[in-house]
């Protein structure tokens, strides 16, 4: 049976697992909680390109331990309050991009495309991978896969970067 769900901010897992608390949105947690990496992002937009790629991975492993435990301590393997996995995978979608808004807002939309409609490798490791690891890897994936298209349009003059 599964523990009701206890939101608890003042546990450090649960703060960051759930977005600054940006996840308890009663509406569209992933869609709040994708922002909560707008602070990440601008922080490092300046930093050299191994450091933003190394940031990335940072955050993407304290994910796992963080969306772990907290869907442990929920009850639920991905609850949709658990959103520090949309916090890496927009954080991902804009390494390497010089930010205007334009570019925030293609990044944003593409990663809760690819988020949202999981195709293809993002399904299967939606499907099949669990734990910390599993909630984290779909959206980190997603986030790679919107990197791809956010560098492909800047490339091809559609960006303004």
């Amino acid at each position: 049976m599964n523990k009701p769900a206890l939101f608890n901010l003042k546990r450090p897992h649960q703060f960051f697992g759930l977005g600054f608390g940006l996840g308890l949105a009663p509406k569209a947690p992933g869609t709040f909680g994708t922002l909560a990496a707008l602070p990440f992002i601008f922080t490092t937009m300046y930093f050299p390109l191994w450091l933003q790629i190394v940031f990335a991975v940072v955050i993407s492993i304290f994910g796992i331990w963080a969306c772990g435990k907290t869907a442990d301590d929920l009850g639920v393997h991905d609850h949709p309050a658990i959103v520090w996995d949309e916090v890496a995978g927009f954080y991902i979608t804009m390494i390497g991009a010089a930010l205007s808004w334009q570019s925030l807002l293609v990044g944003f939309l593409l990663f809760r495309f690819f988020d949202i409609a999981k195709p293809g490798p993002i399904r299967f490791l939606d499907k099949r991978v669990h734990g910390g690891v599993g909630i984290m890897a779909d959206d980190v994936l997603a986030g790679i896969f919107s990197l791809i298209c956010v560098q492909a349009l800047f490339k091809m003059g559609y960006l303004p970067f």
